[in-house]
């Protein structure tokens, strides 16, 4: 019986062993897409306990836990304490074995504190206690993790009216780890509550500096803030949509659109899908005047639970995969920027794995030769980012693709305990190509090129594809 979690964890042969350890494992880290808050950055946050680093904004524990019957006053409660909520989060930890949280636990706990006790109620009490002793230290810190784990640039996700304070002090203070924001304009494209839209329209001409009472005006302040954000060293736009919007429409349609909706009437669902067309258009437009690589996050039904929406509001543990026939639109929109001349480069992230085989043939309509990997499939996210979701993402896009050319995993997490999350998917990765060695299916004397390839994917087309400057 081979041993929990050792060296070799998730490599299977001798080729994924080789590959892993002498190619994948000495990679930077580029975490393009992440939901880290820049303020514990700028301010080298320091973490007061395990449980505050580790359980705090974790829907994916909170779920589990739930599961398991925990109270939510163990979960999200403010009136129990740090240990009281690690204490339940043990308990369940045993119960979530086959689930990628009993990895993700684990490899944890070895990779930030060195710590390779399996976590229980038996061993919480000592695993606890030994890594609340270690915070206190200074390299483990927010900044600490982010050197420890080897990261040379983080991508956070920002609206457009964030003043970037945090990243202008963190640039400032010399900190060698890269933190550039990303933009992220869905409340610009939100108008189906006309009151939240209206403030959020003040909002944006305050941080703009500019007047808005129609159309034009809400683009011409959205120009600013992206021009804004490019000078922070921002090359990403992400977008967080249920589907892709691709209705047909008319600037007049749009303008009255605007008005009304402006002025506090409710819109049609036809209004809000012409809406929603348009401005991912003109959103797309921007991103390539500026080179900048757009990515479209698709396939969530966020806040399915109403009563604890009304209670914990967003992004608490009740959202789920969904279901869209939304490859028509997909293309429609891709097509339309094309048609056009002013298709950036794009990442594709579908949240439903029925969607993989779709996305990885999108690709190859919108390449362009221009340069390698132009259209991306990105990586297996949310409810996929495991080793399950990761290898059927890979191998649709090995086989319908070039999966040589793929930037590769990010985070996605507001956790600075996430970054163990991209040597899962580099084991992962290194176990498919070694599989392929060990059966024939791939060359051994090709070993050297996909050596290469495994350092390429872990890290060089990152670094190639985004430009970071």
């Amino acid at each position: 019986m081979k041993a929990f979690m050792d060296k070799d964890f998730l490599l299977t042969n001798a080729a994924a062993q080789e590959l892993y350890h002498n190619h994948a494992a000495r990679m930077p880290i580029i975490d393009y897409h992440c939901h880290l808050i820049p303020q514990m950055v700028a301010d080298d946050h320091r973490f007061r306990s395990l449980t505050e680093i580790w359980l705090g904004g974790d829907h994916y524990k909170w779920r589990a836990m739930r599961t398991n019957g925990i109270d939510e006053n163990y979960i999200t409660g403010e009136n129990t304490t740090d240990w009281e909520k690690f204490e339940k989060w043990a308990e369940t930890v045993p119960y979530t074995m086959r689930n990628p949280l009993y990895h993700w636990t684990h490899l944890e706990l070895k990779t930030a504190f060195g710590i390779e006790k399996i976590l229980s109620p038996r061993t919480a009490r000592e695993i606890y206690d030994e890594c609340n002793e270690k915070l206190q230290q200074p390299e483990y810190s927010a900044r600490g993790m982010m050197r420890r784990y080897n990261v040379e640039v983080v991508c956070t996700t920002d609206d457009p009216v964030d003043s970037l304070a945090y990243h202008k002090q963190t640039r400032e203070s010399g900190f060698e780890v890269k933190m550039l924001p990303t933009w992220r304009p869905d409340k610009a494209m939100a108008v189906e509550v006309p009151a939240a839209f209206r403030t959020y329209m003040e909002t944006l001409a305050e941080a703009s500096g500019t007047t808005i009472s129609t159309f034009d005006d809400m683009i011409n302040a959205l120009r600013n803030r992206h021009d804004f954000f490019a000078s922070y060293g921002c090359r990403l736009s992400d977008h967080g949509i249920e589907e892709f919007y691709a209705e047909d429409y008319t600037e007049a349609e749009i303008r009255a659109i605007f008005n009304k909706v402006y002025g506090g009437t409710p819109l049609s669902r036809e209004e809000i899908l012409k809406f929603k067309s348009a401005m991912l258009v003109i959103f797309g437009e921007m991103d390539w005047e500026k080179g900048w690589t757009q990515q479209f996050h698709y396939g969530a039904i966020r806040n399915n639970n109403t009563r604890m929406f009304n209670r914990l509001g967003a992004d608490t543990g009740f959202d789920s995969i969904g279901e869209f026939n939304t490859a028509k639109a997909m293309s429609k929109f891709l097509d339309r920027l094309n048609s056009n001349g002013k298709l950036t480069q794009t990442i594709l992230y579908n949240l439903n794995p029925c969607a993989n085989e779709v996305i990885a043939t999108m690709l190859g309509n919108f390449q362009d030769g221009s340069r390698p990997g132009k259209i991306q499939f990105g990586s297996g996210w949310w409810f996929l980012d495991q080793k399950d979701g990761m290898e059927r993402q890979m191998n649709a896009l090995s086989l319908l693709g070039l999966l040589s050319r793929f930037v590769g995993m990010l985070t996605d997490s507001r956790s600075f305990l996430s970054y163990p999350r991209h040597e899962y998917f580099r084991r992962t990765l290194c176990n498919l190509l070694g599989s392929d060695l060990t059966n024939g299916e791939l060359p051994a004397s090709e070993m050297a090129f996909i050596g290469q390839m495994v350092e390429n994917i872990s890290y060089n087309n990152a670094k190639e594809y985004f430009l970071f400057k």
